[in-house]
């Protein structure tokens, strides 16, 4: 183990530079220039809705999420483990995209079920009349559906990595998205109409997608037994972690929403636009490593080689954006105007702790694209251990208390992660083919 670890640092080289430096940079503009888009339609979003709009607004996305991550239950990252097996088979890659569609219409009603009437009620409880409440929820579901289509299309130009057109769509759909914000909100400031921009960009997106995605498969309304399986089991092992996600992955709004006011839930909305940055490495890292590594022969030198070059990349990127995010605090807070200029401090935990809780999912996605899903009788119980300390030691009340407690479930979210992904690289062995 030790040769292996020198030898990971004494030769520190990426197979064909200029083909991966020819991906980041197209990746990695597109991307940028996506979520310079995206992150200007935030700032107009929170300039343009009043304050009491722009809290209703962040606790519908807040829930829309969750309603993503229950509605997927880890059918995203089974397709796509089952998908880098038969990458090069359109018939069966095909078969695998049509027995994750099947699949997800099945869990998107439950979502539905189970996040309708909790969204009703905190709208409600943050001042939207019953009947604006029901309104809001019905303008957030057509970018719900379109969401569970576009992430299951995604999959298969990601694993041939046919990254420009995958681009091109994403930022045609950013812009879309934008116009629409700026037409709508500047005559009509509604929390309504923010929401209904993301569908409508996101259905004219999945048209392209869907397109882009029969490429490379063998479309077929037939499904595999076989597939529908190994998903099957993928997600009885994942749904306990997506639950919890659901309530962890947005703690910070959930307490602030039950303990906090309407104008501390917009604060909390407000900052978290900044994190929008965050967003854009989660992107280039689903793009460009996750499926590569998914893609990985069985060989367990190769995998865990790549596996600690990911973390020390991911470590350097860290330091960079906490330390920028630092030196420029005063000036991205003067970009969400005057009303949260005194958050200097409060927008570097947040950071902080975001990227680490980026860092810990990453890993997290790592090992779910190769069908390594940690036991959720292990992940469960310290997920749980790791917020009910937390909430005892730190004051969840106030701002300050509320970040540092992120940053500290977060840290326990990238230990289990990081350490679950080296046990899995030590156990590899040979396994046979799965016959679809």
């Amino acid at each position: 183990m030790k040769a292996l670890f020198l030898q990971i640092f004494n030769d520190f080289k990426i197979h064909n530079p200029f083909e991966w430096g020819r991906l980041i940079a197209v990746t990695g503009s597109a991307q940028a220039v996506i979520h310079i888009i995206s992150f200007v339609s935030g700032i107009l979003i929170i300039r343009f809705l009043p304050t009491t709009e722009y809290a209703l607004y962040t606790l519908a996305t807040a829930i829309y999420s969750n309603m993503v991550i229950l509605a997927d239950s880890g059918i995203t990252a089974s397709v796509m483990a089952q998908g880098g097996k038969v990458w090069q088979d359109r018939e069966k890659l095909g078969k695998v995209l049509t027995t994750g569609f099947q699949l997800r219409r099945l869990f998107g009603v439950g979502s539905i079920i189970i996040s309708v009437p909790i969204m009703l009620y905190l709208l409600h409880h943050h001042g939207a009349g019953w009947w604006k409440a029901f309104a809001i929820t019905l303008a957030i579901l057509p970018a719900f559906f379109a969401t569970l289509s576009g992430n299951l299309y995604e999959i298969i130009p990601n694993l041939h990595q046919s990254i420009v057109k995958l681009q091109k769509i994403k930022l045609v759909a950013s812009v879309i998205r934008a116009i629409f914000i700026i037409v709508a909100l500047y005559f009509f400031p509604y929390t309504i109409l923010a929401l209904l921009a993301y569908g409508i960009a996101q259905i004219w997106a999945n048209k392209k997608l869907k397109k882009l995605a029969r490429s490379f498969i063998k479309a077929t309304k037939r499904s595999s037994s076989a597939v529908r399986h190994e998903i099957l089991k993928m997600i009885k092992r994942l749904m306990p972690e997506c639950i919890y996600l659901c309530i962890s992955g947005q703690i910070t709004i959930w307490l602030i929403s039950f303990f906090g006011t309407t104008a501390a839930v917009a604060q909390v909305g407000a900052l978290g636009r900044i994190a929008v940055v965050l967003s854009f490495f989660g992107v280039m890292f689903g793009t460009l490593i996750s499926p590569r590594f998914s893609r990985l022969s069985k060989n367990k030198e190769l995998i865990f080689k790549r596996f600690i070059q990911i973390q020390v990349a991911l470590l350097l990127v860290g330091f960079l954006f906490i330390g920028g995010i630092w030196m420029f605090s005063s000036q991205l807070l003067w970009i969400l105007g005057d009303a949260f200029s005194n958050l200097e401090q409060e927008i570097v935990l947040l950071m902080l702790g975001n990227f680490i809780g980026l860092f810990a999912v990453s890993n997290f996605y790592l090992c779910t694209s190769r069908g390594w899903v940690i036991n959720p009788l292990i992940s469960i119980p310290i997920s749980m251990a790791a917020i009910i300390s937390g909430a005892i030691i730190f004051d969840v009340s106030s701002l300050v208390g509320l970040f540092n407690f992120n940053i500290y479930i977060n840290v326990v979210m990238l230990i289990m992660h990081l350490t679950y992904g080296l046990h899995r690289i030590h156990d590899i062995k040979e396994t046979p083919e799965l016959n679809i």
